[in-house]
């Protein structure tokens, strides 16, 4: 017999358990779906050529396949977070889920360019639902004392998702065809009976969503993004502008589609600074790799894949002492600690990049394990600080603003090694990881900041 709960209940603490499901099984099944997500969203980029072959795209048009589906997936996100303060997340779920794998049946059989790009899109809105959902159901229904374990499986799983996504798409679409690809994202079809049964029942409570909150994000986030990736200045200006609407909404709707206290609760603004960080920093590199491996080691794309790959795994393999860590010491040990690998690793790579493909391959894995931990302490953190009311919007952006820093980060490094472009290769290379060593940094700078402010609030006033 199943147990009901109210969705919009607030975060375990440390000492009590609510009504049990079995997390045993649904976390590692939750981190699959999150692998085949974050793989989804980096294999089209291998096969982006023959897509453009195929059917005879220019540039632009075929960038669409990808910057829209960044557009969806980042909206996706937080609207599927902050509906599950009041609509049970089994629901939301197989609701994604069936996006998702819908689309990818369409995808399969799609053999003209309007039906591959609604596909993408589709799938987009399917999958943006995944991560959001489950950083949710974690918060919701685990205790905080052993919370730890289940936010750092999910977050190497999606670190595995990078690093799986540039050598399935690039064999998948060497040896079958781009149409493939489809077919890895149609195993969430698979998954949805299993979350039916495995997922805690909630009853649904009565609660408004704001449409025109959602709106305006959802248009403001459209146009940074194409700014970024497209630079339409137009797009700029239509984003600033609603933006701006957004924020008057929200101070005078009252169910607001993200509360704006969030914006004044310091605590959560330097969390997800960090967290932003961390995510400008493995975008940029994992941009960058493919191309060092490719045009200074002379490498295919799928040779280039396995180089990157075991960096990934890595963190996926290590997400259980992570979580051990967590769960025994606390979030700030891994909040002061993991932002130093990134360092490590961006100067490592600024000095060693173009000595060999092994030394590239060692340096990933010292980052991907950095990145992970740091998101892992991170997201556990915010689970601990927001209170009940405030963890659907407030997890749903801070997958937003990830994925728009992520966007970012891999623009201004393609604008600025092009601006290098009279420069060796290997210099130009170098400068642009001596700049993501100045912003590891600034993560450094940012983790302890936060540890001193928290350890301070927590000290009692003198009166």
């Amino acid at each position: 017999m199943r147990n009901t709960t109210a969705v919009a209940a607030s975060p375990i603490p440390a000492g009590e358990e609510r009504p049990l499901f079995k997390d045993s099984l649904v976390i590692p099944l939750l981190g699959l779906t999150v692998i085949i997500v974050i793989m989804n969203t980096m294999m089209f980029n291998l096969a982006l050529p023959q897509v453009t072959a195929d059917f005879m795209l220019s540039s632009s048009a075929a960038s669409w396949i990808i910057t829209g589906y960044s557009i969806i997936f980042a909206i996706s996100s937080i609207t599927f977070s902050r509906l599950s303060d009041f609509v049970p997340i089994r629901l939301l779920l197989t609701i994604g889920l069936l996006a998702m794998g819908g689309a990818s049946v369409l995808g399969f059989f799609s053999h003209h360019y309007v039906l591959l790009l609604v596909a993408r899109l589709l799938q987009a809105s399917g999958a943006g639902s995944v991560l959001s959902l489950t950083i949710v159901l974690i918060t919701r229904f685990i205790p905080l004392a052993r919370r730890g374990k289940s936010m750092a499986l999910i977050t190497s799983a999606a670190s595995l998702g990078f690093g799986l996504g540039p050598v399935i798409g690039g064999a998948v679409t060497q040896y079958l065809g781009w149409n493939d690809l489809f077919i890895v994202t149609g195993i969430s079809l698979l998954l949805i009976p299993v979350f039916h049964r495995l997922l805690p029942e909630e009853a649904s409570v009565k609660g408004s969503f704001d449409v025109w909150g959602a709106v305006f994000v959802g248009i403001g986030s459209t146009g940074v993004l194409l700014y970024i990736t497209n630079h339409f200045l137009i797009a700029l200006i239509g984003g600033v502008a609603a933006l701006i609407l957004f924020w008057i909404r929200i101070n005078r709707a009252a169910n607001p589609f993200v509360q704006p206290t969030l914006f004044r609760n310091k605590k959560y603004i330097r969390l997800i600074s960090l967290g932003i960080i961390s995510y400008i920093n493995n975008f940029a590199t994992l941009f960058l790799l493919p191309q060092v491996l490719i045009h200074l080691f002379k490498l295919t794309p799928g040779q280039a894949g396995l180089i990157i790959f075991p960096g990934a795994l890595f963190a996926m393999l290590s997400s259980g002492r992570v979580g051990k860590i967590i769960d025994r010491y606390g979030n700030s040990v891994l909040l002061r600690i993991a932002p130093l690998p990134l360092l490590v690793a961006a100067v490592s790579f600024a000095l060693f990049a173009d000595y060999s493909i092994y030394a590239i391959m060692v340096i990933y894995m010292i980052m991907s394990i950095g990145f992970s931990a740091l998101n892992s302490g991170v997201s556990n953190e915010l689970s601990r600080i927001l209170p009940g009311e405030h963890v659907g919007a407030g997890m749903g952006l801070f997958q937003l603003t990830q994925f728009i820093s992520g966007a970012f980060s891999v623009a201004i490094s393609g604008i600025v090694l092009s601006a290098q472009s009279e420069l060796p290769l290997h210099q130009a290379f170098s400068n642009i990881f001596w700049g993501m060593g100045i912003i590891a940094v600034l993560a450094i700078g940012a983790s302890w900041l936060y540890y001193f402010s928290a350890k301070q609030q927590a000290q009692p006033k003198r009166r």
